[in-house]
């Protein structure tokens, strides 16, 4: 064997990713050492209870429960306890003594990176996070290291597995939101409470990671507008389709340029994709991060976004780069977050839209319609009218689709159609994504 030097590795977790890492990193580890170009001794496994039930088999004499002590003359540290803290005080304690961190720890990150940055290049040290944003794909190295020289204008993703499984059998088989919903949390896709998933705090975590990165800026996650899919019902479904789209929970980061102030848009929302698109051919729980660059072009990155193995996999290629890293010497890589650029808030959003209205099928309503649209600077491309019978008095559903246009121009026009007399229900609003 191969006289390496040998580097002390901490792991806190052995959930589903911890365990997994903590069983490939001890069935692989001379492998993985001719990769590193060091012995990676997996010194501890810190847990909260010792007899509890896991994925894979971890020697005893590796758990443990005192973090604190783990942490001690540890070279790197492998963090996937999930939560802010303990999880945040154990690293900040483990950068501050000059160890290396590997974490998948999205809502950590996207609450606290700044700090965490901070600290590790305080002491040289580097933080490492590939599985914070997409699971098994290789997302954040690109963006960080092989597009460092470029410009990219624009990230449209698919970041949560939950959503999408729902969406896409919603679409697939025309099944109702609830019903597909309890599905997902009986095969294990959705968690007993789902709120962090259908109400897109989940996929806002991992938007502000990948923004903050393509962008050179640090975006705080309270500057992401997020909405959820608990309102996206069968019927919206069906008329996307009829149009030749499929409704995605996208986060979408653009670069924009705001009355010639070069400024970012962050967004977590259901959209619009056209079928044609390639990541309306996103299915079941996969996620994917389509990104545009300005020299590059277009970039396509698809795969498991969650799952115990394939997560682990990123971390353990985090846990390979750190060794060399250390091997070689010299300082982590820091976070390139100088740019500063303004972060807008949803109303300077500009984009395409759909909405659905119920309106009295009698004459001089499209017009009144079509007047109001305009009075709000929001200019028709489409109109789909669907006669919905209601006894003497008919209704019609019209669906337009609009060009592109100011988000706060958007809404206020919806408020004016609502109060127009003419527009029985406002049924959907939904903004249409990578045109």
């Amino acid at each position: 064997m191969t006289d390496y030097r040998r580097l002390r590795v901490a792991l806190l977790g052995a959930g589903s990713v911890g365990s997994q890492v903590a069983a490939l990193l001890l069935q692989h580890g001379p492998e993985l050492a001719d990769r590193a170009g060091a012995h990676l001794d997996l010194v501890g496994v810190a847990v909260r209870d010792l007899d509890a039930k896991r994925d894979t088999d971890i020697p005893r004499e590796l758990l443990t429960t005192d973090a604190e002590r783990l942490l001690v003359g540890s070279d790197i540290v492998i963090e996937l306890m999930g939560g802010i803290e303990p999880a945040r005080s154990y690293l900040l304690q483990a950068l501050n003594a000059g160890a290396d961190v590997v974490t998948g720890n999205k809502a950590l990150l996207a609450t606290h990176g700044p700090e965490l940055f901070e600290a590790a290049d305080q002491v040289g040290a580097s933080v490492h996070y590939e599985a914070a944003a997409a699971g098994a794909i290789p997302i954040i190295r690109p963006l960080r290291d092989s597009l460092a020289g470029d410009r990219v204008q624009r990230i449209m993703a698919i970041v949560n597995g939950t959503t999408n499984y729902i969406l896409d059998r919603m679409d697939q088989e025309g099944a109702d939101y609830a019903d597909v919903l309890a599905d997902a949390q009986r095969l294990g896709y959705a968690e007993a409470d789902p709120t962090a998933d259908v109400e897109g705090y989940d996929a806002a975590q991992k938007a502000a990671i990948l923004a903050s990165l393509a962008f050179h800026t640090t975006v705080p996650l309270d500057a992401v507008h997020r909405e959820g899919i608990t309102g996206v019902d069968a019927a919206m479904i069906e008329a996307a389709r009829k149009v030749g789209y499929v409704v995605k929970l996208l986060a979408v980061c653009e670069r924009r340029d705001d009355a010639g102030v070069e400024s970012i848009s962050v967004r977590v929302h259901p959209a619009l994709v056209r079928r044609e698109h390639p990541l309306a051919s996103v299915h079941g729980a996969n996620n994917a991060v389509f990104v545009q660059a300005e020299a590059a072009g277009n970039l396509m990155f698809y795969g498991a976004g969650a799952g115990g193995v394939q997560t682990a996999s990123a971390v353990l290629g985090d846990l390979v780069s750190v060794a060399r890293r250390r091997i070689a010497g010299g300082v982590g890589v820091g976070e390139s977050t100088r740019a500063n650029l303004p972060i807008l808030p949803i109303g300077r959003a500009r984009t395409r839209y759909q909405i659905t209205l119920e309106v009295d099928d009698r004459s001089g309503v499209l017009a009144t319609v079509a007047g109001t649209l305009a009075d709000g600077h929001v200019s028709i491309a489409t109109v789909e009218q669907t006669i919905i019978p209601n006894g003497e008095q008919a209704r019609a559903r019209l669906v337009i689709g609009t060009h592109i246009a100011l988000e706060q121009d958007l809404e206020d026009t919806v408020d004016a159609l609502a109060a127009s007399g003419v527009v029985e229900r406002v049924v959907s609003v939904l903004r249409m994504e990578g045109d």
